[in-house]
């Protein structure tokens, strides 16, 4: 099998791959012209989405330049260590460019900001947004990056921070998210890929889309934000499910069953909340699935094999150094179904597993068990 080529900064119409040469290149036809110059665009969290958005934002060339890049970490430790090697263990191999600044200061970070990207696992969100919101202008546009929904309040990303702001849907704050398949690993090895910019400010999703866009990562726009959002978040939990097949070596039949009826539970619950059905078939919906599902580097996947080789969740919890957002959404979505009357039997059995003492076999051994029924989806 052949190895995929490298993008290098001939190849890319108005970005280059982070610590390649600046040599100009010229705007190809049909891409989106370079996002202008003198933007500020704060990122908030220090872990590998982080990481990897300030890499994208800082790979572009030309005559308006890239926007000025800001990282803001909760952690002074964590911040200090960052901004004096540049590498962080959460990214191993990844180097951040030295454009990039980092600080643990809030008025630091946030003066003169003109964008904010929140990377703060979800269940984090609120806490953070609370602790920031003093210096948070009035005009600045804010897009999210995070996969998940809010145990007990069920918010979104994009609702946790209007619900912090006191600014409901429509009260002028340009807001938006950024997802789709999307291993960190990968952008940071500048590995081509691709993702959705959703706002329902369609001019805000194009901002997006021209900030981010890369020779090696092409972004695509959407007004279904809640659609994008919600693929993002319960895809993790379906993840979990795909890698406990793979701790029980049940094999990849009865995980493609598994991705094809997971993404038809995604489906009917984005539909009852009003999603469009078309977002959960693109690159948010089954492309990140599919990614997650069976990508070995993916941290949900991983905490479902571990589950499924007989491993307890507190003890796995507690070994791994990232945030596994499919665990506390798992809760969420099941509160979700329940309060809209949707049937999830896939998500009930991981959460069966994860918090109700299942062993995992009997969970898969409940699904086959079902009634056979017509095939349907949504």
């Amino acid at each position: 099998m052949s190895r995929v080529p490298r993008p290098s900064h001939h190849s890319s119409p108005h970005r280059r791959a982070p610590g390649s040469p600046s040599t100009p290149t010229r705007h190809g036809g049909g891409s989106p012209p370079p996002a202008p110059g003198g933007e500020r665009v704060v990122i908030l969290g220090v872990g590998q989405m982080g990481l990897v958005c300030a890499g994208a934002l800082t790979a572009t060339t030309g005559a308006d330049g890239g926007p000025e890049v800001i990282m803001w970490g909760h952690s002074r430790e964590e911040t200090d260590h960052l901004a004096q090697t540049r590498q962080s263990p959460r990214l191993p191999g990844f180097t951040l460019p030295e454009s990039v600044r980092i600080t643990a200061s809030e008025e630091e970070a946030l003066d003169g900001a003109s964008l904010i990207v929140t990377a703060v696992p979800v269940q984090f969100i609120r806490e953070v947004w609370e602790r920031l919101r003093p210096h948070v202008g009035a005009g600045v546009g804010v897009v999210s990056v995070a996969k998940g929904i809010e145990n007990r309040t069920l918010l979104r990303p994009t609702q946790i921070v209007s619900d912090v702001l006191g600014e409901p849907a429509g009260s002028g704050r340009s807001i938006g998210v950024l997802s789709g398949p999307t291993i960190a690993a990968e952008l940071a090895r500048c590995l081509p890929a691709t993702m959705i910019a959703a706002s329902e400010d369609h001019e805000f999703a194009l901002r997006i889309q021209r900030l981010f866009t890369t020779s090696w990562l092409r972004v695509y726009t959407s007004e279904d934000t809640l659609g994008v959002e919600l693929a993002g978040a319960v895809k993790n939990v379906i993840a979990i499910a795909a890698g406990i097949v793979d701790g029980l070596a049940a094999g990849y039949n009865a995980k493609s069953a598994l991705l094809a009826r997971g993404l038809a539970e995604i489906t009917r619950l984005g539909t009852a909340l009003g999603a469009k059905p078309e977002t959960f078939f693109g690159i948010a919906g089954v492309g990140d699935l599919a990614t997650s599902c069976f990508s070995p580097e993916g941290r949900n996947r991983s905490c479902g094999e571990a589950l499924g080789k007989g491993e307890a969740l507190d003890k796995y919890l507690a070994r791994t150094t990232s945030v596994v957002e499919g665990v506390a959404t798992t809760r969420s979505v099941i509160d979700l179904a329940r309060k809209l009357g949707v049937d999830l039997p896939i998500i009930e059995s991981v959460h069966a597993v994860l918090f109700e003492g299942m062993d995992p076999i009997e969970g898969i051994g409940r699904l086959m068990s079902r009634e056979p029924k017509r095939e349907t989806v949504g």
